[in-house]
């Protein structure tokens, strides 16, 4: 039986090295007869003429463009009646090159998901890959080929709006997640009809933009380059990603669009990156700006030597590679291989065999509402919640309450539920589409109870008109629901915030309803980490909503009445005040570290503020209560080769079914650089009915305590650690000490 696998395992490894040997032998055969002026095309891409993420190119001669095999790429072109159409142009140049199509399918494409930042918080690798699994096969029926996803940068900081697209702070968290998403999105295998090319972004070091502004610079040491922002795109790489995407910032004074370390040494070099990379809108012009390039000319020759195959939306390449050529500047054999580079994942999605099999409408119709997507979207966005407080056991809401007042200005929204990045189809009713919250309260509770609505004031403004009947509603109540927090579209990109508390007067509106009397849940709907100190302080119960997507009501009410216990976890720590800002679990110890928050004289803390943060990193309850007991590892004392086995009890010790992220985390007390105070290094997400009790298991090898030091190698050191597993950053239940020995 051995030999039979292992001989199937051979003959599938043949097949798919003599596939993609033919694959090669295609792309250079393609690449023979190709003019100059084609090649230099196949590097070009265009956005369509419908909604854009920058300054839509304004060219009459886009259509015939396309005919004259000029343009490689199109985005912003969605629905298999338009991708047909652009394709049949296509179909109509010299070599019959199809075109790619790429959109931002960030969460979600007609079923939209929680923003990734809330799908981070389910701490739920399996959900997330679904996620990204259904929004591929949406995008694909639909007629795209490749979306801009997953990003996953690192954002420490919740001023900068783009936080809201990625995975949180820690790097090994964001690392597992990109790996999931990954493979949501690309599946078994690129050009099976159901998958897209994913495209990580992006690289690199974008979320570590100075004072949290978008587009800004950043400024790091290479360590901490290769400690915490690099592991991610690594993860992706292995995960199988086809593509990348540079980023807008400069890095160390280079831009990433033309940084030769970032693309040629790292990612193609020491990584061996197969695939091909892509500019960020306009980012290859936008070195101009930089005051990196004198003109566009210079751009194109930064980014092509870096290493930037695919121009998007510059221009530059366009009508400047030929002349570099030209003139010696850049060598034919740089733009051969980036254009082999994206014939070969043409090839690869099986275009050049049939450029129209991802324009089937009867299948985008079949896809488009497919009942098992909604579902699915429910399901994760209910996983996606967090319940920050729960005082006295508010929640979860009895559905035999009488009557229930639903305030704040979030309600009865519909669109906005589905947060930044979504994919708007002009055919579609998002009222419709769209369950409000409002909408999933009364689809939940039965006949006899009541519902109430007051919307009691705006998102932004002052106007405090709507308070009093907000207030004469809540009276009416036996328990008021309060929805309120930033708008869908006050996070994301180039929605940087100064200001990230609660905007305008809700949280007035808040304390208004809270001098009722009356018992006040409150829901803070946001795309990133925001500080609301009184309410925080002062309402008994918080759910933190996030944006949760198409069936955003229905989860909201799935939690809301316990039919769905929360599990969500915080994969980003909340500030106490923008002061605190950036503010993150795994930081390096000082010199004169605040042994607690009261400490203030001559230690490492603002004399004005606490040192921890509102809600720390991994932070989330239950409906339930879980126990961590009898601690034990398999030895205590551990060489690189071998491995320590970690096991503990966890027990449910309350009255119903639930699920507890588990986390790991590990201080090296002692190194030859400042290591940080701990460090996630592994999760599980273990589900428990109530006073079940499981032994739960983790293993710690070398690689879990390997980091990079001041020359950059990554290798552990000999010495102490401590082990700590727990609820949270800031909630260890049990821990242990061990030595790595020579």
């Amino acid at each position: 039986m051995k030999r039979i696998t292992t001989l199937t395992c051979l003959m599938i490894s043949f097949f798919a090295i003599a596939q993609q040997q033919t694959i090669d032998q295609k792309v250079d055969a393609l690449l023979k007869k190709m003019t100059l002026e084609e090649k230099i095309g196949q590097l070009n891409q265009y956005t369509g003429n419908n909604a854009a993420t920058g300054p839509i190119t304004i060219n009459p001669n886009k259509q015939a463009e396309i005919k004259d095999g000029l343009v490689g790429s199109m985005l912003n072109v969605v629905g298999t009646k338009y991708t047909r159409q652009y394709q049949e142009l296509a179909m109509q140049s010299r070599l019959k090159i199809p075109l790619l199509y790429g959109q931002d399918v960030i969460h979600g494409f007609k079923t939209t998901f929680p923003i990734p930042l809330g799908e981070a918080a389910s701490w739920d690798l399996a959900a997330i890959e679904l996620s990204a699994r259904v929004a591929a096969t949406e995008a694909a029926a639909s007629g795209i080929h490749w979306t801009f996803a997953p990003m996953v940068d690192i954002g420490r900081d919740p001023r900068w709006g783009r936080v809201m697209e990625g995975a949180g702070e820690d790097t090994y968290l964001g690392s597992r997640i990109a790996y999931a998403r990954v493979k949501g999105f690309q599946g078994d295998k690129l050009g099976n009809l159901n998958s897209v090319m994913a495209c990580v972004k992006h690289f690199a070091a974008y979320g570590a933009a100075i004072g949290g502004r978008d587009y800004n610079s950043v400024d790091m040491s290479e360590r901490m380059l290769w400690e915490t922002y690099l592991p991610p795109f690594k993860a992706a790489l292995d995960a199988g990603a086809a593509t990348f995407m540079n980023s807008f910032n400069d890095i160390n004074g280079i831009p990433a669009t033309g940084n030769v370390h970032l693309q040629r040494d790292i990612l193609k070099g020491k990584w061996n990156f197969q695939g091909f990379v892509v500019s960020d809108w306009g980012s290859i012009g936008e070195m101009v700006a930089h005051g990196y390039s004198k003109d566009l000319k210079e751009a194109a020759l930064a980014a092509i030597t870096a290493g930037s195959d695919m121009d998007m939306e510059s221009n530059a390449y366009r009508y400047n590679l030929a002349a570099l050529i030209k003139e010696n500047k850049v060598s034919i054999d740089l733009v051969d291989d980036a254009v082999k580079r994206i014939l070969r994942k043409k090839f690869e999605l099986g275009l050049f065999e049939d450029p129209y099999k991802y324009s089937n409408p009867d299948r985008e119709k079949k896809e488009l509402n497919n009942p098992e997507h909604r579902k699915a979207a429910r399901e994760v966005a209910a996983k996606s919640i967090v319940l920050l407080k729960n005082d006295n056991a508010i929640l979860p809401l009895s559905k035999n309450t009488k009557t229930i007042a639903f305030i704040g200005p979030m309600v009865k929204e519909y669109k906005a539920n589905m947060g930044f990045w979504a994919v708007e189809l002009p055919e579609v009713d998002y009222n419709k589409w769209v369950v409000s919250q409002w909408d999933g309260l009364q689809n939940k509770i039965g006949k006899n109870t009541k519902l109430l609505y007051a919307k009691g004031c705006e998102v932004e403004d002052d106007n405090k008109d709507g308070f009093a009947e907000a207030i004469a509603t809540a009276k009416q109540a036996d328990v008021v629901i309060l929805s309120i927090g930033e708008r869908h579209d006050m996070s994301g990109e180039a929605k940087s915030r100064s200001n990230i508390n609660i905007p305008g007067v809700q949280e007035e509106l808040v304390k208004a309803i809270q001098a009722t009397g009356k018992p006040v849940v409150v829901l803070v709907n946001a795309g990133r980490p925001l500080v609301f100190n009184w309410t925080a302080d002062n309402v008994p119960a918080i759910l933190y909503t996030w944006w949760l997507g198409s069936e955003a009501g229905n989860a909201i009410a799935d939690v809301l009445f316990g039919d769905y216990n929360p599990s969500g976890k915080l994969p980003m720590t909340f500030p106490r005040e923008v002061g605190q800002i950036p503010i993150y679990y795994n930081h390096y110890s000082t010199g004169r570290p605040a042994q607690d928050d009261n400490a203030k004289g001559y230690v490492s803390a603002y004399t004005d503020l606490k040192t921890s943060p509102k809600f720390p990193f991994g932070f989330g309850l239950s409906y339930t209560k879980f126990d961590y007991s009898d601690l034990k590892l398999s030895t205590t004392k551990m060489k690189s080769n071998e491995k320590i086995q970690v096991s503990f009890q966890l027990k449910n010790a309350g009255k119903v079914a639930g699920e507890e992220v588990v986390q790991l985390y590990l201080k090296d007390k002692f190194g030859s650089v400042v290591r940080p105070v701990l460090e996630l290094r592994d999760f599980q997400k273990v589900k428990l009915n109530a006073g079940e009790t499981k032994t739960i298991q983790f293993t710690i090898d070398n690689e879990k305590l390997s980091f990079y030091n001041d020359k950059i190698e990554w290798g552990s050191e000999p010495g102490d650690f401590e082990l700590m597993i727990g609820s949270s950053s800031a909630d260890i239940r049990v821990k242990s000490d061990f030595e790595l020995v020579k």
